[in-house]
């Protein structure tokens, strides 16, 4: 485990949203939150998670918005400011489905071409840990936390026509997540 990832990340998050966008930052550390709740499927990837759950959204911070795509955005801040480590930087790139929202953007070679993606299961769980959290950082559901985005930004808007054509593979990754926490309960210690 890299303890020190944790502590690292979340003062740059901080930094980077608390003023500008506080519901960001709520939403971010209640993403964090639900993150923590995964250590027991992530073993030494725990802290990589969490990391990775209260950076995922600093690509709206005013200061490093420049294509408008935010998961891009956050993580070209990440691998060019921050020097982090390739796998966080991979997972922001990445999270929730951020290779649909790309296509829809004509942003998809741009996305895939810099930044891999990371291996299945954690990007599921990163999925997870957003899409079970609302705005404000509370848990929800992930049928939920769709709606929610729908009606905030249109159901015709570019957000709206991705997150319900992703729709079907957060309620899957969702599954797996929870698929895998009821076996390691099921397991013996």
């Amino acid at each position: 485990m890299n303890t020190g990832l944790v502590e690292w990340a979340f003062p740059i998050a901080e930094g980077l949203l608390a003023d500008p966008l506080p519901r960001r930052w709520a939403h971010s550390q209640g993403v964090a939150e639900r993150a923590c709740l995964l250590a027991p499927i992530l073993g030494t990837d725990a802290d990589l998670m969490e990391a990775a759950a209260v950076l995922h959204d600093i690509g709206y911070a005013p200061d490093l918005a420049k294509t408008g795509f935010h998961p891009l955005d956050g993580a070209r801040y990440l691998r060019d400011v921050e020097h982090a480590d390739e796998r966080l930087v991979r997972l922001v790139a990445h999270h929730s489905c951020a290779w649909m929202e790309a296509e829809a953007r004509g942003m998809r070679d741009e996305l895939e071409a810099e930044f891999p993606r990371e291996v299945p299961h954690l990007a599921d769980a990163l999925c997870y840990c957003d899409m079970s959290t609302t705005p404000d950082g509370t848990p929800t559901n992930p049928v939920d936390r769709v709606n929610e985005i729908v009606s905030r930004y249109g159901d015709s808007s570019l957000i709206g026509t991705f997150i319900r054509r992703a729709e079907p593979e957060i309620l899957s990754a969702t599954a797996r997540v929870l698929e895998r926490l009821a076996t390691a309960k099921r397991q013996p210690m």
